[in-house]
């Protein structure tokens, strides 16, 4: 593997990693590795008058998707449908799914009303526990419960409850009170507290990822941050913390991946072992990249290293991983890929056709999907990704 950027070693021994606008700029060199084009027959509505949208797995302790009850759950968020599906986002809550032979199946929301301590919630992670037979689950907390005006605020939280089997669909009962993740001292990110960024351009500490490195047992979380002291509008990390000694916190490290000057945000950061190397992949969408610099196409990007502390490279030479068709350029988003390659997503604003939606805003209710995409399939080699299509 190449040493393909500058990077700095911290005194945790962790190694920043850039994706640089140079990696940026040579996308589409030789072709883009477009999704195929979503169609009605695609736009399968799990649960009428809801739209769903960030969609994460149940995990084994090894990563994998946990087999429950003769099928999968699932984590999703869920919003009443309304007039401009992007105020989903004002009201967000975490459902559960059960996907059984193929077919998926809602189970209702996945915290009580008053669990909370944010005003919503946004993307996490969850693991089971079989020892305890407990779910462990890591969420966002944006805003503050209780809190007046509209918050950008996002904290990081985990909480656990118990999988109850004994009826004809899994649940959680006997959660714990949700305690933080960690402490932001504003070292290594952007403290949200103080500064939340502005619409459009809103700073990251949200999508809490979990994972125990077989290189060293320990557990990790990777999320989206923005960088702490950045001269740039455009900030935005794969950040990391350890457990550590402490058994209320985590510890933050330095992040891993740096989109400084470049890109916004990248989005529900998640790892992916194989044959040895580390695949950290993300998602970001095409208008948060820097005005100032090479923007890419909405997609998956990813990075790999030989150790889960670095030093990453960008796959393909550019990140990119997958991408919407330029003749549907915003139809899907958030995709997470799995340790089988298979890649789930869900269907954001389709069958446009060309036309656009900033000037005929019914377009954005009649054309969101709100739904689970069909499932793509990738191929993992080195430092090359290869999209195959339909999984």
């Amino acid at each position: 593997m190449s040493t393909f950027a500058k990077k700095l070693v911290s005194d945790s021994a962790v190694s920043v990693s850039y994706w640089t606008g140079d990696h940026v700029a040579s996308i589409g060199s030789p072709s883009l590795p477009e999704a195929p084009i979503i169609m009605a027959a695609d736009v399968a509505l799990i649960l009428p008058g809801n739209d769903l949208w960030d969609v994460w797995l149940l995990q084994a302790p090894d990563g994998s998707v946990l087999e429950v009850a003769g099928g999968q759950c699932w984590m999703i968020l869920s919003a009443p449908q309304m007039d401009d599906p992007g105020m989903r986002h004002d009201v967000a809550r975490t459902r559960m799914l059960l996907r059984r032979d193929g077919i998926w199946t809602d189970c209702g929301l996945l915290f009580p009303d008053d669990l909370n301590p944010g005003s919503r919630e946004w993307s996490g992670a969850a693991r089971y526990d079989a020892d305890t037979n407990r779910i462990i689950a890591y969420f966002t907390a944006a805003g503050r419960r209780g809190a007046t005006g509209h918050s950008f605020e996002q904290r990081l939280f985990q909480t656990s409850g118990c999988l109850d089997l004994s009826g004809g669909m899994p649940r959680v009962t006997d959660w714990t009170t949700p305690k933080p993740l960690v402490k932001n001292d504003g070292r290594y990110y952007v403290d949200l507290a103080m500064d939340q960024g502005v619409p459009g351009n809103i700073r990251g500490f949200r999508d809490p990822y979990w994972l125990r490195d077989p290189a060293d047992g320990q557990d990790y979380i990777l999320f989206t941050g923005s960088k702490a002291g950045s001269l740039n509008s455009h900030n935005g990390v794969v950040g990391m913390a350890r457990a550590s000694t402490d058994p209320e916190f985590f510890e933050l490290l330095p992040p891993i991946i740096s989109a400084d000057g470049v890109c916004n945000e990248l989005e529900r950061p998640h790892v992916v072992i194989r044959d040895g190397l580390y695949y950290v992949f993300w998602s970001s969408q095409n208008s948060v990249f820097s005005p100032d610099g090479p923007k890419g196409p909405t997609g998956l990007y990813g990075m790999v290293a030989p150790s889960l502390h670095g030093p990453f490279e960008p796959l393909n030479g550019s990140g990119l991983v997958i991408c919407n068709p330029e003749a549907e350029p915003r139809q899907g988003y958030c995709w997470q890929v799995l340790d089988t390659l298979e890649v789930i997503s869900f269907v954001d604003v389709w069958g446009l056709h060309g036309r656009d939606i900033s000037a005929d805003p019914d377009l954005q209710r009649q054309h969101f999907g709100g739904t689970i995409a069909p499932m793509l399939k990738i191929e993992l080699d080195g430092n090359r990704s290869h999209l195959l299509g339909l999984a």
